[in-house]
């Protein structure tokens, strides 16, 4: 009974769903926001000669936004499924945490604008925290105040709040392309092409999109019913 119970209030395939299809989405957003900007050299650099350039890309408005309509969407969802199905749902905890660190993601890309670009020699301002932008511990924490917090973190207490280990092993696996991502480059588009947001963004966004297929199969009807 507890077995039906949980495989009636689980819809894991949904907000698997949304979160792939945003992720996808944010190769359109590097795509039309990719802008390249002559700027002046920093003294002593050794391409003062030939000029320097900047590279933007990116919108953290998209994701501030997206993840947050993602997170209602998803818990409206949950609730219409449990009064349609007459069970409770568990997915509190995941709608709670999520816009949590959304919030707090946001925050953190916001007071990084708000420093402005960072200069060769500078430290990185994280709320007051100058690091050194070569360190490995700052580069983790880029990568760790991105995605892999709003995503992969409210995704870890999907996984406990639905006792589902697939879901916890689909998990570790996108923390670990976010945390320890892909050499630039691999996929032959260069980081000065306007589509190099596409292997970051495709590959976390593919693994989404490929475990709400898996999820969506598993809970059809016969399938939960024989389980």
């Amino acid at each position: 009974m507890t077995r039906r119970v949980r495989s009636a209030q689980r819809g894991t395939w949904f907000p698997l769903l949304l979160l792939g299809a945003l992720t996808l989405g944010g190769i359109l957003v590097g795509r039309f926001t990719f802008k390249v900007e002559a700027v002046s050299c920093p003294a002593g650099d050794a391409a003062a000669s030939s000029g320097c350039t900047l590279i933007t890309q990116g919108s953290p408005v998209y994701w501030t936004l997206g993840l947050a309509l993602a997170y209602a969407a998803t818990a409206f969802f949950y609730i219409r499924r449990s009064r349609n199905r007459g069970v409770g749902t568990p997915v509190r905890p995941y709608i709670l945490t999520g816009i949590a660190l959304v919030g707090l993601v946001a925050a953190t890309t916001f007071w990084s604008i708000r420093q402005g670009m960072v200069q060769p020699g500078d430290t990185v301002d994280l709320w007051g925290l100058h690091l050194d932008p070569a360190s490995g511990v700052t580069m983790f924490l880029e990568r760790l105040t991105g995605p892999a917090a709003a995503v992969g973190l409210p995704l870890l207490v999907l996984s406990w709040v639905e006792r589902s280990r697939a879901l916890l092993l689909l998990t570790v696996v996108y923390l670990a392309i976010e945390l320890v991502p892909l050499t630039d480059g691999w996929a032959g588009i260069p980081v000065t092409s306007p589509w190099s947001a596409l292997p970051r963004f495709g590959v976390p966004g593919l693994l989404l999109l490929l475990g709400a297929l898996g999820f969506g199969l598993a809970e059809l009807p016969g399938k939960r019913t024989r389980s």
